[in-house]
């Protein structure tokens, strides 16, 4: 799991001198980005403190230290929150988390989508908690309905998710920038460090997207599907956060043509 000083050394190295009005007077240098010292001096902290803080031996780092780190490495919203919550953990090591229930209302709001719109339930992990006929049918007809898969480990090692989106390469670096969004946010989770574990060994493509530090959060977007019987697909993913369970995300899709609107239809009918 990623901590604090890792983060920081990471969008450090991201950003030059010339982003942040320094002057280096064409010396040589030997770090990509900013020095400890330059980024230290730019958000008004001693050299010293931010060192300490790259390296994991600050206890703690201000709510003022952080966004003022924040402004200089030009991190947006969603990066900025990431870097708080790897600042506020506090439990050392991992713990098993407590299995995921989903709320009644969810579940009702999934039912109350039909079929027509094909729809999943993912927890935190990116586990399917849910999901309707026709979410299965559109995404995993090579696994059984009863199954509750791993998208993110369905979408890394399974050839059949592969295959299925014609934009994997864009929809791989959301997967990996949003699940390191989740690991800020539940830092003590083992099996979501297991599963990041797992894929990082097993897979080349994850290991070399999770090693940029990108993070991102993952609420609408455009997926291009070869489905097996249905041909191309163009649905855009629009996620919906729940009150009840504020880790599970109703994930649903819409057409974007009338193409895709007739496809779907025919999956609907025929699945």
């Amino acid at each position: 799991m990623e901590n604090l000083g890792g983060f920081l050394k990471s969008r450090r190295g991201r950003v030059t001198p010339d982003e942040v009005g320094l002057r280096t007077y064409g010396t040589s240098r030997r770090v990509p980005g900013l020095r400890r010292e330059e980024l230290a001096q730019l958000a008004g902290v001693s050299a010293g403190y931010y060192t300490r803080l790259e390296q994991g031996q600050a206890d703690t780092a201000s709510e003022q230290v952080l966004d003022a780190l924040a402004r200089v490495l030009r991190l947006d919203p969603v990066e900025t929150a990431h870097l708080h919550n790897l600042a506020r953990r506090t439990a050392p090591g991992l713990t098993e988390p407590e299995p995921e229930v989903l709320h009644p209302r969810v579940l009702a709001l999934l039912d109350a989508l039909g079929e027509a719109t094909p729809a999943l339930i993912l927890g935190r992990r990116g586990d399917v908690l849910a999901w309707n006929r026709s979410g299965h049918a559109l995404f995993a007809s090579h696994l059984d309905f009863e199954e509750r898969p791993s998208i993110p480990r369905l979408f890394f090692l399974d050839p059949h998710l592969r295959d299925l989106h014609r934009n994997w390469d864009e929809l791989a670096r959301i997967h990996v920038a949003y699940l390191r969004l989740t690991a800020g946010r539940f830092p003590t989770d083992a099996r979501l460090a297991a599963l990041i574990g797992e894929l990082t060994m097993r897979s080349d493509e994850f290991a070399s997207l999770w090693a940029t530090g990108d993070v991102a959060d993952c609420t609408v977007g455009p997926m291009y599907l070869r489905h097996p019987t249905l041909g191309a697909v163009d649905v855009t993913y629009q996620v919906w956060l729940q009150p009840d369970s504020p880790s599970h995300r109703l994930e649903i899709y819409t057409p974007n043509d009338p193409a895709s609107a007739d496809a779907l239809r025919l999956l609907t009918h025929h699945r």
